[in-house]
């Protein structure tokens, strides 16, 4: 049953299908005024867009497949890796109550474990030196009992814990989240937001595998500098920095 568009405390826009809801918002907010944390969902996406061109499998209603957009022209672009610690702290932050093992696996992905349970991809519109728009598109495996597709380790919230969940729940509860860390980063706390998403890293402790341009290597995260910026020390003490693509995970499975 959906959430009734009058107890969303944020306007609502549910299609029953969209090529991409990222896609269908960028259009909303060209053809007319829209406010702040608008957000459409979908029942199906048939052409939904990942990080590296990856497309997102959902079964029909079954999982969150949403996009919300803000305006943060307070925001200079090159902090614009802030809106992808807050929507990633929030998201964890909601997942969190129904089961334990949740993380962010750098940049923006959330990890079950070893296993992926929601990706994003963030657009941004600049303005000078400023972010004049962040359409932030987000799909999360809720209900859905299988996977066919080749990505090589989706889980969803029914996985973990074997029982199903009201979306439209699990989605107003997100976007309240989203609100109240965009609140924070309107008040500049920036400290805090990155404090609590060094804690919430996926590996965040001990040696691990990675794989760069020169291979595969062991190394622990040291820390993730604000502009997004990956730095890994490998067993031979010396340090490593990242940019998003061009490293990555060597996953357990």
């Amino acid at each position: 049953m959906m959430l009734s568009s009058d107890k969303f405390p944020f306007r609502l826009v549910h299609l029953n299908e969209t090529s991409s809801t990222n896609s269908y918002l960028q259009a909303l907010c060209i053809q007319q005024p829209v406010e702040e944390l608008t957000t459409v969902i979908t029942d199906f996406q048939t052409a939904g867009r990942g990080q590296r061109g990856n497309s997102w499998e959902s079964q029909i209603g079954k999982n969150l497949l949403f996009s919300f957009v803000l305006f943060p022209k307070f925001l200079e672009a090159r902090r614009q890796f802030l809106i992808s610690q807050i929507i990633s702290l929030a998201i964890k932050d909601e997942l969190d109550i129904y089961t334990t093992d949740i993380s962010i696996k750098w940049p923006n992905d959330i990890y079950w474990k070893e296993k992926k349970i929601c990706g994003m991809l963030i657009e941004n519109d600049l303005m000078g030196k400023l972010i004049n728009q962040s359409i932030a598109g987000i799909g999360i495996n809720i209900n859905q009992e299988t996977f066919f597709s080749q990505a090589p380790n989706p889980v969803s919230l029914l996985q973990i814990t074997q029982k199903e969940y009201d979306i439209f729940t699990i989605l107003k509860n997100i976007m309240i989240r989203i609100q109240d860390y965009y609140t924070l980063l309107q008040q500049n706390q920036v400290e805090l937001i990155a404090n609590r998403y060094k804690e919430s890293l996926f590996r965040k402790n001990g040696l691990h595998l990675y794989k760069d341009a020169n291979g595969i290597f062991l190394a622990r995260i040291v820390q993730v500098e604000p502009e997004g910026r990956l730095i890994l020390e490998d067993e031979g003490l010396k340090k490593r920095d990242y940019m998003f693509k061009e490293v990555e995970y060597i996953l357990e499975r």
